[in-house]
């Protein structure tokens, strides 16, 4: 038991008083909105010639847009929270329109200037990125001269930053609306309950089959009442990315996904391809699991059960005291940062009504400082989600000494410093398992979750990028969309699930946000990047922590190919690198196998 009590709620205090009715927010949004004003203007007045570009001047709208960029992410990072802290808080759904809108208008202005940067020739511009100060920003302005090319003008670009506000983002948040005006009607432990979607998700690896099949049924049943909503979000989220990609002249919508995540078509087939030529041992494993679990085939409603009613629960004080453990092994630094966060109110656990379902990092770069969110119930799989979301902000914090250009790292590499922290919680968990049983229930936690990276979430590929064709033609039905739901997770899981969940497309917010597209295969991709990571920190020990965070401090200021091949010597684009780390996720399934079977 631990002797040590965290806060189970977080201070935001500390940035705005007051919440979403803070007047220092008000004041800051008023000030940056100024900022933003001021920004638009030098732009505007701001002159480039082909062979003309003078250095002082764009220095100094780079510094004043990444100032303005700071201020302006750091009330959309409050914003975020006090969502999810209360979905009841109509002042925070006031304030993230507001925010959306100074967003756009910083973001119109801020195009204008890239475009301008681009319009000067070769020579011009590499005397530019050879200016002593504007050096460790290569990477960042040629990246910004490169996809202003590929753009509209500057006012065609300007108009759809404003059309947004109200079409593209607002569809966005309306899905998150019609989610906090939902609530979930269970019986668990002979008690009705209401919950919010968040607490009723908590409930699908309830040890009591029972509550799992209700929770389902009700969950499936309430998406299915909401479905004609929730396809006119995705319909015209979808309808909106594809128009602006037409008038681009992009015809791949994968195309802004990839370059997002600064990687290759080839590297994200090579994955893939690994992953689906190696999913028989997985399939091999949701049968075993389901003859464990009592049942002829694996069905939805158990993919998340737990094999053993003895599974092992920590308080929120002792899974924190875990995690520090075994941070200690991996390296000091991780381990103080980690131990900052949950001393200083830094997470929000608490498994309470009105909160919304997930888990999130999310950084307030003008204070230095992460939140992370999500709710904790006990479990060891809420264990290594807190790691996860505590890794995130790990590497937010290895990226204080970088420009802040230079620390907007893209999802995928993103979900690497997630995923290794993760990996080091479930790892340890299994090898620290005091009897077999312990270590099959921790083992099956730890498959599970290669499972999701390798099954559930290339279903949601799958089914994103069918939709995205099909919405080519025009409206996608709900109808339809159920059925392309189906037919991706039958082929994403090789049919080792005996039925489907239809309306996952509806519950899954990944499919509705829209700052980033196609919201799905970087977390397979940091999984498997992490496992290249994880297998030589465990050679290396402590010392190895020194060039990880080296390695995370270049994963704003290369591609994701170059990254691997600086720091693991590694080729991504080949499928032969993504086998090695399936490899070892097989022989967890293996292990797991084998094991209950004595």
């Amino acid at each position: 038991m631990s002797s040590v009590t965290y806060p189970q709620r977080w201070d935001l205090e500390v940035f705005f008083e007051g919440g979403s009715q803070s007047s220092a927010l008000k004041e800051h949004l008023e000030e940056y909105k100024k900022k933003t004003e001021a920004f638009a203007q030098n732009v505007h007045n701001f002159s480039v010639s082909e062979q003309n570009l003078d250095h002082k001047q764009v220095k100094e709208l780079i510094e004043e847009a990444k100032q303005t960029m700071m201020g302006i992410r750091q009330a959309g990072a409050f914003a975020s929270c006090l969502e999810a802290q209360d979905t009841k808080d109509t002042g925070a759904n006031v304030l993230r329109g507001n925010i959306t809108g100074l967003g756009a208008a910083f973001g119109s202005a801020f195009t204008a200037f890239q475009q301008k940067l681009s319009a000067v020739d070769e020579q011009t511009w590499s005397r530019l990125i050879e200016d002593e100060e504007l050096k460790p920003l290569t990477f960042v302005l040629n990246e910004w001269r490169e996809k202003s090319k590929e753009r509209l003008s500057e006012k065609e670009e300007a108009l759809i930053q404003s059309l947004g506000v109200d079409g593209y983002h607002a569809w966005g948040q309306m899905y998150n609306a019609i989610i906090s005006s939902m609530s979930i009607k269970v019986q668990v432990d002979g008690e009705e309950k209401i919950l919010s979607v968040g607490q009723a998700n908590n409930l699908t690896s309830h040890k009591d089959a029972a509550v799992r099949e209700e929770v389902h049924q009700k969950l499936e049943e309430a998406w299915k009442d909401h479905e004609s909503l929730f396809s006119e979000t995705l319909n015209h989220l979808g309808g909106f990315r594809l128009n602006v990609y037409e008038k681009r002249g992009w015809d791949n919508v994968l195309k802004e996904p990839l370059d997002l995540n600064r990687m290759k078509q080839e590297t994200l087939d090579a994955m893939w391809g690994a992953i689906a030529k190696n999913k028989q041992t997985f399939a091999d494993f949701l049968q075993r699991k389901a003859e464990l679990l009592g049942l002829e085939k694996m069905t939805w409603a158990h993919l998340g059960a737990p094999i053993s009613s003895e599974s092992k629960e920590l308080s929120y004080d002792d899974g924190a005291e875990f995690i520090l453990k075994h941070f200690e092994k991996f390296g000091p630094e991780m381990t103080e940062f980690a131990q900052k966060a949950f001393k200083e109110g830094w997470i929000e656990a608490e498994d309470r009504s009105d909160k919304r379902p997930g888990g999130f990092c999310t950084s307030f770069p003008l204070d230095e400082q992460s939140r992370i969110f999500m709710t904790y119930s006990g479990s060891m799989s809420n264990v290594a989600t807190l790691a996860h979301e505590l890794g995130h902000a790990f590497h937010t914090y290895a990226l204080r000494p970088m420009d802040p250009l230079n620390r907007l790292y893209a999802m995928n590499v993103a979900e690497t410093a997630s995923t290794f922290a993760e990996m080091i919680v479930s790892d340890a968990a299994v090898k620290e398992a005091s009897s077999n049983e312990e270590k099959l229930s921790l083992l099956e936690d730890k498959v599970s979750r290669s499972i999701a990276f390798f099954m559930n979430i290339h279903s949601r590929f799958l089914f994103e990028t069918r939709f995205y064709e099909e919405r080519k033609a025009g409206t996608v039905p709900a109808s339809r969309l159920n059925e392309l739901m189906s037919e991706a997770q039958q082929e994403a899981y090789a049919g080792a699930v005996e039925d489907t969940s239809p309306h996952f497309w509806a519950s899954k917010m990944h499919f509705h946000i829209t700052g980033v597209p196609f919201y799905n295969f970087p977390y397979t991709f940091g999984y498997l990047f992490s496992l290249s990571i994880y297998a030589r920190a465990l050679e290396e020990g402590t010392d190895y922590e020194e060039k990880y965070m080296a390695l995370l401090r270049d994963t704003a200021v290369m591609s994701t190919e170059d990254l691997a091949m600086k720091h693991l010597n590694e080729d991504i684009t080949k499928e032969a690198f993504w086998e090695k780390g399936i490899a070892l996720c097989v022989r967890d399934a293996k292990e797991f196998i084998e094991l209950s079977a004595e």
